[in-house]
């Protein structure tokens, strides 16, 4: 994640590369050159990698026939009585492949061992005996990383459910609509939100999920001033359903104050509340984990949405190791100033390339006094 509505942090993961291909053939490298320089029979060491590899293809079908046992008892509940279902979800997606790699090796291993049709009966009997050996004592289950880079690849954590439904359920309905509130209240306030770079929803996500209903009990230098106005839609059979966001003044160290929009995200309320709910059998770090991965897929979400750019802050920190209470006042300020900042750089910057470019001194004149609006993408 970049751009001006988030800072990249370093407790954000970014998706896994592929790595560990490379790193699978390079060993593979590494082992025939071992096997070269050893000065081993390339027919004996053909013999054993035909032996593994059926072994290999066996155990594969053997898991798939071992899932298909419990799955006849969920053929109406999970596969819709579809038996042909239940054989897809068993069985490896390269089922074909499978198939073909078993027939290909049970051949090639008869040409190389050439044995007869009892011993090779004997020898798959044990590779049989050996694979469900090890499924039994769940020495082929999938590692932590294997299991989080499926659920990652698939889109099968809890952290991603909860990004797109607080995008589709609230986000994207209020964001779009943010500037035009804020004028309305600049209308009827005295212009009290002046700076234009600060017209948007500073959403906090701290990673340790711990959430304050007031966020004046969470650093006595943020307080409550007054809500936006309402936005009222009509949302799933409730008429009129009611959506604000609040005003915070944030006090600096220089004894200013500062007016901003800012509120916690929930989706990271109910990660917490899970940990804490022993039958959600959700850890602290499974709570981590789904933290960083909820804030990353949103800021992929918010960063394709282009009715939302410009309108959004994702501020994304780690609570404090030591007892400073006014934290959090300092890390939204942090993200207020950095804000000015980008602002003053983008108009530095249009000014010079229309000073360079533009050979009619004219066209810089504006009839506004206010200066155009700036883009910013989200991220």
């Amino acid at each position: 994640m970049s751009g001006p509505s988030v800072q990249t942090s370093p407790i954000i993961p970014k998706p896994r590369g592929g790595r560990a291909h490379y790193a699978t053939w390079g060993f593979i490298v590494l082992c025939v050159f071992a096997l070269y320089h050893m000065e081993q029979s390339w027919n004996h060491a053909a013999e054993n990698i035909t032996f593994y590899f059926t072994a290999l293809q066996i155990g594969a079908l053997l898991r798939g026939v071992c899932n298909f046992v419990e799955e006849i008892w969920h053929v109406q509940s999970r596969h819709r009585s579809s038996w042909w279902r239940v054989v897809v979800a068993c069985l490896s997606p390269s089922l074909r492949c499978h198939a073909l790699l078993l027939l290909v090796s049970i051949c090639a291993y008869i040409a190389l061992f050439g044995e007869t049709g009892l011993q090779l009966f004997l020898n798959l009997i044990l590779v049989c005996l050996c694979q469900l050996l090890s499924f039994a004592f769940g020495l082929q289950s999938p590692s932590a990383v294997e299991m989080s880079e499926i659920c990652e690849k698939n889109n099968c954590n809890v952290a991603h459910g909860l990004a797109w439904s607080y995008y589709v359920g609230y986000l994207k309905l209020v964001l779009p609509r943010l500037k035009d509130l804020i004028s309305e209240f600049n209308r009827a306030n005295n212009n009290l939100l002046k700076c234009k770079e600060t017209w948007k929803l500073h959403i906090l996500l701290p990673m340790s999920c711990e959430i304050y209903d007031d966020l004046q009990k969470a650093d006595s230098h943020i307080q409550y001033w007054k809500d936006l106005p309402a936005l009222q839609l009509d949302r799933a059979g409730t008429k009129w359903r009611s959506y604000k966001q609040s005003i915070y003044t944030i006090l600096g160290e220089d004894k200013k104050l500062n007016y901003c929009i800012v509120e916690y995200a929930p989706p990271l309320q109910s990660l917490y509340a899970m940990s804490q709910d022993e039958s959600a059998a959700f850890g602290r770090e499974d709570r981590l984990e789904q933290a960083q991965l909820f804030c990353r897929t949103l800021g992929e979400i918010l960063q394709r949405s282009k009715e939302c750019a410009g309108c959004y802050r994702l501020i994304v920190y780690e609570e404090s190791g030591d007892s400073d209470s006014h934290f959090l006042s300092k890390e939204i300020l942090k993200h207020i100033r950095q804000q000015h900042l980008e602002e003053y750089t983008m108009c530095e910057g249009n000014h010079e390339s229309s000073t360079f470019l533009s050979t009619e001194p004219n066209i810089l004149i504006s009839d506004s006094e206010l200066p155009g609006p700036l883009r910013s993408d989200g991220f």
